[in-house]
């Protein structure tokens, strides 16, 4: 508009944000679009360019944070995630009360979980009652330094347990495939994922072979059967139970002669406390394991993420739970 008193004079309207190149609407939508599908192929049909579709994206991340409530985190996870080649990695934060990621730092040093809980005031970590990470020790060191009785708020999830068991059985077989094929016997040769299974997951086609290998008394049918009773202790119905059960496998496990299984259970037994309190809180890192999913499909529709900035722009558009939209149309209801 131009007046010939004043020039021209820029007017706000109800149907499109400052400076726009776009009505409200058409952004709205293809945030929408953008939520299901990588930049690249969601610009296509869009119309716009990959720039274009990407500062949509820059521009929607700007508003949730700066709309968003205060922070009420109760029950938290931390876990990391590879984002490049070799050993890079990112340190992501997620509610798992709103299944949402909250927070994405670079690398997964103490010193990075520090910068995310340095951001909270003591009323909001003295409000977070249970914390599901992953046996990292500097995660660990950081939540214990910052989070008031952290000692009875960590939880070992069930995964990173079972992780590291399966790890156990790996090696096992590892080492009696090599002593068995010394003498010409293959009978191990291309069973490690049928090992990795639970007994009850395991497919049909996989299991009459796994019923032999069972049957013949190896010490990786040792070293699994010490792996199925680990995971039944989730199942037990009261912290007593657990502490009676968790006893008796310990002492299975450091006398079974298998090496492997014996630091899986000296590993437990240090971070023992945290494996105990799943009883008390009955958390787990499941949302975290979800999220992780979709952040690896969203990894792979871009072919990976050279600029860690846009990883981490594209997890938390995608998994951050903000409100995105311009503000001139929320969302009805």
């Amino acid at each position: 508009m131009e007046r010939p008193q004043h020039g021209k004079l820029q007017v706000r309207v109800p149907w499109a944000e400052p400076n726009p190149r776009f009505t409200a609407l058409f952004e709205r939508w293809s945030i929408q679009v953008m939520q299901q599908a990588d930049t690249a192929a969601a610009a296509e049909p869009l119309g716009i360019s990959w720039d274009e579709a990407w500062g949509f994206q820059e521009r929607a991340m700007a508003r949730g944070p700066a709309v968003r409530p205060p922070l009420t985190l109760r029950t938290m996870g931390v876990d990391e995630k590879a984002v490049g080649h070799g050993q890079d990695y990112a340190t992501l934060v997620y509610n798992l009360e709103a299944s949402t990621e909250e927070w994405v730092g670079e690398r997964r040093k103490k010193e990075t979980l520090d910068a995310f809980l340095g951001t909270l005031s003591l009323e909001q970590r003295a409000a977070i009652e249970a914390v599901a990470p992953d046996m990292w020790d500097p995660f660990l060191t950081s939540i214990k330094e910052h989070l008031p009785g952290a000692k009875e708020k960590l939880v070992f999830d069930r995964f990173h347990i079972m992780k590291h068991a399966n790890e156990g059985v790996d090696q096992v077989r590892e080492r009696e495939d090599r002593e068995l094929l010394k003498d010409g016997d293959p009978t191990l040769k291309g069973s490690k994922h049928l090992w990795l299974y639970r007994g009850r997951n395991l497919p049909e086609k996989h299991r009459d072979r796994s019923s032999i290998l069972q049957a013949l008394h190896l010490k990786t049918g040792r070293a699994y059967a010490l792996k199925e009773a680990l995971a039944e202790l989730r199942g037990c119905s009261s912290l007593g139970w657990a502490r009676k059960y968790w006893r008796r496998w310990h002492f299975w496990a450091t006398h079974s002669r298998l090496e492997p299984m014996r630091r899986l259970a000296t590993m437990i037994k240090d971070h023992r406390e945290g494996v105990m309190n799943f009883f008390t809180h009955r958390i787990t890192n499941a949302v975290a394991e979800g999220l992780n999913s979709k952040i690896a499909t969203i990894q792979k529709m871009a072919y990976g993420f050279r600029n860690k900035s846009h990883f981490r722009t594209a997890v938390l558009f995608r998994c951050g739970g903000l409100k995105l939209y311009p503000e001139t149309h929320p969302i009805a209801g």
